[in-house]
């Protein structure tokens, strides 16, 4: 996983140092905001379901006259899971708040009032909230009456969280209408995988794996400057 993440940085890299040598750059500056639905990849396997949240941040575009640019962006984004009871009259959540930075490689196509567009690169972030709702005991499941603790992870739901640095790769597509060259509305559907674990990892622990994984949808309004 670190190879890919590796592999998207060097891409972005690539790509816009050619887009620069050949075309002529466009600058463009905004801001974003809308959910998302995530879940945790857990291992063992934890019963769940997906969460939702909210996104939101401000972007810096570099795009070129043909097809290439690259997107820099500030992102305030929620992450996290819903425990799956089945049939049992219990609710639990954790929503855990990320501000994050995607350097991403933006590839777009169309005329000059509509376009399509693909962005994929990597994430980096930092834990900045954890929010628990419950309307159980949570630390102590097995001393709720009627929980179905039978053949149940329950550790995740008290456990600290001790990795706050996350990274991982994204990707996502969208379209963009532009407005009298200047102004530009754009809807855009992204899928993100963490690469990090947020509960240790080794052999004497828990969880081997406890990674993020989100799709967010947002709506966005970009200003050209050049």
């Amino acid at each position: 996983m670190r190879r890919i993440l590796l592999l998207l940085t060097a891409i972005t890299g690539i790509l816009s140092v050619k887009a620069q040598t050949h075309y002529i750059p466009h600058v463009w500056v905004g801001g974003h905001a809308g959910v998302t639905m995530s879940e945790m990849s857990f291992s063992p396997s934890v019963r769940q379901s997906m969460t939702q949240g909210m996104t939101a941040g401000v972007s810096f575009r570099y795009a070129e006259e043909r097809h290439v640019g690259l997107i820099a962006e500030l992102n305030v984004s929620q992450r996290g899971w819903k425990e799956d009871f089945e049939e049992a009259p219990f609710s639990y959540s954790r929503k855990l708040t990320y501000l994050e930075v995607p350097i991403l490689t933006h590839i777009f196509f169309g005329s000059s009032k509509f376009k399509g567009f693909v962005n994929l690169g990597p994430v980096v972030g930092y834990m900045v909230g954890d929010n628990i709702s419950a309307d159980f005991d949570y630390e102590h499941p097995d001393q709720v009456p009627g929980f179905p603790i039978a053949n149940r992870s329950t550790e995740q739901m008290s456990m600290d969280i001790k990795n706050k640095f996350d990274y991982g790769i994204t990707a996502g597509a969208g379209c963009e209408f532009i407005i009298k060259r200047r102004h530009a509305f754009m809807l855009e559907a992204r899928y993100y995988f963490g690469l990090g674990n947020i509960y240790p990892s080794s052999k004497k622990d828990t969880f081997s794996a406890s990674r993020g994984t989100s799709i967010l949808v947002t709506l966005g309004y970009m200003f050209r400057l050049k």
